[in-house]
């Protein structure tokens, strides 16, 4: 019987076989030692010790002569051991060896996949990019479209579905150039950035109601030549409806905080100028809508009713608050200076004129607001020099030949029917015109009687502060003035509370305080001492009386007295005859 040497001495033949393979080959005997170590087997070790045969494993590796140590006294294989050298990974089969019926060694096959693995492990990173590439394109709420080089389809995320309504399997694969044409997009902007070879951005609406912003990248490879084409696809549809909504909730808003605005500068109007009728509360809130324009203003309404007081508060309300108010009165100038004082005059322009000259009230006003009272009484000659203020915006000075610049406001106001006087030839119908762009109308005091009664608190308040004598008013005074018709108005109201104030010897102002007439005008004027009805002539007398007396007291003259009452100056001078009223 052959012996276990007579085995290993036949395996001599075949080591230069062995030492050729392309794997690692290492053959041991039942003691450990070395039989066979083949040239693989060094390299993939990198053992560099010339001669092997006959060592010991465990001066190589004690793990692997452990492992093998089991072989050898279970008779069962190792396959697939994977083991760590230094950087290398190798993967070893390892089997028993019999020799007529006995185990006398062991052979162990491996091979280095240390490059294996490191593509195994590039693959699996490729593979998680892959996928984290997939969920980032996927996840995006922008459509993105990918094409080649060649505009051929290579990728479409869901969001662009959602978005163009078309289907990804409808496009894949497809060329852009053919999906144009077939009418699928209408245009392509991966065919535009192919063209330029740059970043292209268009607007375009898909799907009947949606607008998208698409925006084309190109990349290139290394050599200069497009390889991808990235597209993204933004729906603006909801942008675009949300900054329509916000436009209009900013319109909203400011016109509400414009309202506001009107509403914090009515109520401090109203303040002002005592507003309690609705009549008069209208007239405020125009002129509070036309205090931020500068369109001129034309205020009509009786004397004493308080026109002046309106055009100072548009002023205050405009944005010339800054500048000057120049009020001028036009029946307060005699006529042979007005034109002067309106218009200012040149040096030497007529005798006695300053050396320098003088600037007009209009000219003083500029940057500022002029207002014109009593514009009813401005002559025709002026008239027709004012228009042309108005018209050209410059002013020249009497006696000049320069036109100076005019940056003003103008509002003016009257007593007088200006329809009327311009029918009579004594207004210029294109001034007229040119002054009334904007009428506002006071109500007389007569007619807003709820008013009556705060203007009293107020002006008694005035008188007060202003003298430091505390006084209150019985009701009875209160109910007289009420019923009074105060053709003077505000300034009449005004003028009889600081009279009744300062005249009276108790804190309480009661009726024997009130001016003369006040209480004969104020109870009804048709009823006798007793209560009983006067006939009608004698009640018209006695009220045409009290009415013509009390417009005399007021206005001071006759002729004011007939503007007041709308009736002709000799009617009234011949009625106050009749009636033996005095004339102050």
């Amino acid at each position: 019987m052959e012996t276990a040497a007579s085995f290993w001495g036949q395996l001599d033949p075949f080591r230069e076989i062995l030492d050729s393979a392309r794997n690692g080959i290492v053959i041991i005997d039942i003691t450990g030692a070395i039989r066979l170590f083949n040239q693989v087997a060094r390299e993939v070790l990198s053992i560099q010790k010339p001669d092997l045969i006959g060592q010991h494993i465990s001066s190589i590796s004690e793990e692997a002569w452990q492992d093998m140590c089991t072989i050898l006294k279970t008779g069962f294989p190792q396959l697939n051991k994977k083991i760590t050298i230094g950087e290398s990974t190798i993967i070893a089969n390892r089997t028993a060896i019999a020799f007529q019926g006995q185990l006398i060694g062991v052979l162990s096959i491996f091979q280095d996949i240390s490059e294996h693995e490191k593509i195994i492990s590039e693959l699996a990173s490729f593979r998680q990019l892959t996928m984290q590439l997939d969920a980032i394109i996927e996840s995006s709420y922008d459509g993105l479209y990918i094409t080649d080089g060649e505009a051929n389809t290579l990728r479409v995320n869901q969001a662009y579905e959602r978005i163009s309504g078309l289907k990804r399997d409808d496009l894949i694969g497809r060329n852009m150039r053919d999906l144009v044409q077939e009418g699928v997009l209408d245009r392509s902007v991966t065919l535009e950035v192919l063209r330029l070879r740059e970043p292209v951005t268009i607007m375009q609406d898909i799907a009947g109601d949606k607008h998208v912003i698409v925006t084309g990248n190109p990349i290139f490879d290394k050599n200069g030549d497009i390889s991808l084409v990235v597209t993204n696809v933004r729906d603006i549809t909801e942008l675009n409806q949300l900054h329509l909504e916000l436009e209009e909730t900013r319109k909203i808003s400011s016109r509400y905080q414009e309202e506001l605005e009107e509403l914090q500068k009515l109520k401090a109007a109203s303040h002002e100028l005592i507003a309690k009728s609705e009549a008069f509360r209208a007239t405020l809130k125009q002129a509070v809508k036309v205090s931020q324009v500068d369109a001129t203003v034309l205020i009509t309404g009786e004397s004493g009713v308080g026109k002046s007081l309106l055009a100072r508060l548009i002023h205050k309300m405009s944005q010339r608050k800054d500048g000057p108010f120049i009020k001028i009165s036009c029946g307060a100038i005699p006529e042979n200076l007005m034109e002067s004082e309106l218009f200012g005059y040149e040096k030497g322009a007529f005798t006695g004129a300053r050396t320098g000259g003088k600037a007009g009230l209009l000219e003083v006003g500029n940057g500022g607001t002029v207002f014109l009272d009593e514009i009813g009484e401005l002559p025709l000659n002026l008239q027709v020099k004012l228009l042309d203020v108005l018209e050209d915006k410059e002013v020249t000075r009497l006696g000049g030949t320069t036109p100076r610049s005019m940056d003003l406001r103008l509002i003016t106001a009257t007593n007088r029917d200006l329809k009327q006087m311009v029918r009579e030839k004594n207004f210029r119908e294109d001034l007229f015109f040119r002054l009334n762009v904007i009428p506002l109308h006071i109500p007389p005091l007569r007619e807003r009687k709820e008013a009556i009664i705060p203007l009293i608190d107020h002006f008694l308040q005035e008188s007060i502060e202003a003298t430091g004598n505390r006084k209150s008013i019985s009701p009875e005074v209160y109910e007289t003035l009420v019923k009074y018709p105060f053709y003077g108005n505000v300034r009449e109201l005004m003028n009889m509370v600081e009279r009744m104030a300062v005249l009276s010897d108790e804190e309480v102002i009661n009726l024997k305080d009130l001016p003369p007439g006040v209480k004969e005008i104020s109870r009804s004027s048709l009823y006798g001492e007793l209560g009983e009805s006067l006939p009608l002539r004698e009640a018209v007398a006695k009220f045409e009386e009290e009415i013509i007396r009390e417009a005399i007291s007021t206005h001071g003259t006759i002729s004011k007295a007939a503007q007041i009452l709308r009736v002709n100056q000799s009617t009234v001078s011949r009625k106050a005859k009749k009636y033996k009223i005095l004339r102050h």
